[in-house]
């Protein structure tokens, strides 16, 4: 074994022993997968490689997690506006999300759970995601979102227009669910309902921006912006963001 693997894994004993399984966690990691094209780009590939290369690396990431202690993560794989790009890309893209689904669906460790404007995809992929969704109700280990055609300002729109028509239905008027509509109104209608709010976001390639990710959420999250593209994310990398976690104390917007 070469002493730079030696070093590496020594280094990542050090970062296991430092984090440990703290209760009090984090217990939902939301995590941007930014960095496939511009990976492919750097490794001379195509650009639907450098999403391939992304796609295969969930696995290992989930499989950190779950060892970290962490019960709900949140995967970033495709924006609203990510379906504006070109279609042949969009259809491309569309695939390999697909299978990275089906491929945690074979696994049968985890429960997975689509969120975004599952109206805005293909019908064949929005049909074929809940299909895997309800094929994995049962699984337990962690709760795996996967986010696919979602946009925060999409989700917070669709919660209020969900909410309005709960409310119609029960015979009530705009006026009076003015009166009355309070934040825990509208969180009951968010995708992620019932769910807890991500402790931590991580964002890959070294953005420092959201991009529309899990706005209502997030407003009292840890945020964690890593350098490392996508494809080329390692455990280390996901140890140092819970250190860098764990030395904060969290103020809940005080």
């Amino acid at each position: 074994m070469a002493l730079r693997d030696l070093l590496y894994r020594a280094y990542e004993r050090r970062l296991v022993a430092s984090v440990g399984r703290s209760p009090e966690g984090p217990h939902h990691v939301g995590v941007i997968l930014d960095g496939n094209r511009r990976w492919a780009r750097q490794s001379g590939l195509a650009a639907h490689a450098g999403h391939r290369r992304g796609a295969d690396k969930i696995i290992d990431f989930l499989g950190w997690c779950e060892d970290a202690g962490v019960r709900v993560v949140t995967l970033y794989l495709l924006s609203t506006d990510n379906l504006r790009r070109d279609p042949d890309e969009v259809s491309e893209l569309l695939g390999i999300i697909e299978d990275a689904v089906l491929g945690l669906v074979a696994t049968g460790r985890w429960r997975v759970h689509p969120i975004g404007a599952l109206h805005l995809l293909p019908p064949d992929t929005a049909e074929r995601l809940a299909a895997a969704a309800a094929s994995t109700r049962d699984d337990g280990g962690l709760h795996v979102n996967v986010a696919i055609g979602y946009g925060g300002r999409q989700e917070i729109a669709d919660a209020v227009r969900s909410l309005l028509r709960e409310e119609a239905a029960a015979g009530r008027t705009v006026e009076e669910l003015a009166e009355v509509v309070t934040v825990d109104h509208i969180a009951e209608h968010l995708y992620t309902k019932g769910q807890p709010d991500p402790d931590l976001v991580i964002r890959t390639s070294g953005e420092q921006r959201l991009s529309g990710f899990l706005l209502w959420q997030s407003a009292h999250s840890e945020f964690y912006f890593c350098e490392a593209l996508w494809p080329a994310f390692r455990r280390v990398d996901l140890l140092r963001a819970l250190r860098a976690y764990a030395a904060r104390e969290r103020r809940y917007g005080s």
